[in-house]
C-alpha cells in the first residue's frame, strides 16, 4: 500500500504532466492557426476555434489539482512553488490558445489575401515565436534553468522581429484598406501583436521555471 508521501509525490508528477500536456495542445493550436493564415484555410481556422474549449477545460482541471494539493498537503518551499507556478504556467498556456483563436478568427473575418512579402513576414515571426514557446515548455518539462535562461535572452530578437513585422503590415493594411474600402482589413494589423503576445507568455513560462527551481524572481 502506498504511503501518504508516495501518493503526494505521484500527484505532483501528475500535475507536472498535465501542464506539459496542455503546453503541447496550446503549441499545436498556435501552429494550426498560423498555418490557416498562411494557407487561407477556413476549415483549419475553425478547428482551432472549436478546440479552445478543450484547453479551457484543461486549465480548470489543473486549477482544481493545485487547490487540492495545497489544501490537503500544505506544501512548502520547492513543492509550493511548483504547485503555485503550475497554475500560472497553465494560465499563460490558456492565453496562448486564446491568442491562437484570435488569429483563427482573423482568417475567417478578413477576406483580403496576404501577398508574398506579408506571408513571409508571418512565417518568419511565427517561427521565431514557436521556437521560444517550444524551448520554454522544454525547460518546464525538464526543470531546466539553463534552457529557461536561454529563452529570456531570445526575447530581444523576438522584439526586433515584431517591430519589423508590424511595420511591414502597417504599409499593407493602409494600402488595402484604401483600395478595397474594407475596414475589416485593419484586423490584419493585430496579427503581429497576437504573435508577440504569445511570445511574451512563453517568456513568462521560462521565468516561472527559474522561480520554481531557484526561488528567484526575474
Amino acid at each position: 500500500m502506498k504511503t501518504t508521501r508516495q501518493e503526494y509525490i505521484k500527484k505532483l508528477a501528475e500535475l507536472h504532466s498535465k501542464v506539459t500536456e496542455m503546453g503541447r495542445d496550446s503549441a499545436e493550436a498556435m501552429k494550426k492557426a498560423v498555418k490557416a493564415m498562411l494557407e487561407s484555410d477556413a476549415a483549419l481556422a475553425q478547428e482551432v476555434i472549436d478546440g479552445d474549449e478543450h484547453i479551457d477545460h484543461a486549465l480548470g482541471n489543473i486549477e482544481d489539482r493545485c487547490l487540492l494539493l495545497i489544501a490537503k498537503q500544505q506544501p512548502i518551499a520547492h513543492d509550493l512553488r511548483a504547485i503555485y507556478t503550475g497554475y500560472k504556467v497553465a494560465s499563460d498556456l490558456e492565453r496562448i490558445a486564446d491568442l491562437s483563436v484570435d488569429i483563427a478568427n482573423t482568417v475567417l473575418k478578413v477576406k483580403v489575401p496576404l501577398d508574398a512579402k506579408r506571408l513571409e513576414a508571418v512565417r518568419d515571426f511565427a517561427h521565431c515565436v514557436y521556437g521560444i514557446l517550444d524551448m520554454s515548455m522544454a525547460a518546464y518539462e525538464l526543470s531546466d534553468v539553463a534552457k529557461a535562461d536561454e529563452v529570456r535572452k531570445m526575447r530581444a530578437d523576438m522584439d526586433k522581429v515584431f517591430e519589423d513585422t508590424f511595420y511591414t503590415f502597417s504599409d499593407f493594411v493602409a494600402d488595402e484598406a484604401a483600395r478595397e474600402r474594407e475596414e475589416g482589413v485593419t484586423r490584419l494589423l493585430f496579427l503581429s501583436r497576437y504573435l508577440e503576445r504569445i511570445g511574451d507568455h512563453a517568456v513568462n513560462i521560462a521565468e516561472d521555471v527559474i522561480y520554481i527551481e531557484t526561488a528567484e524572481r526575474v
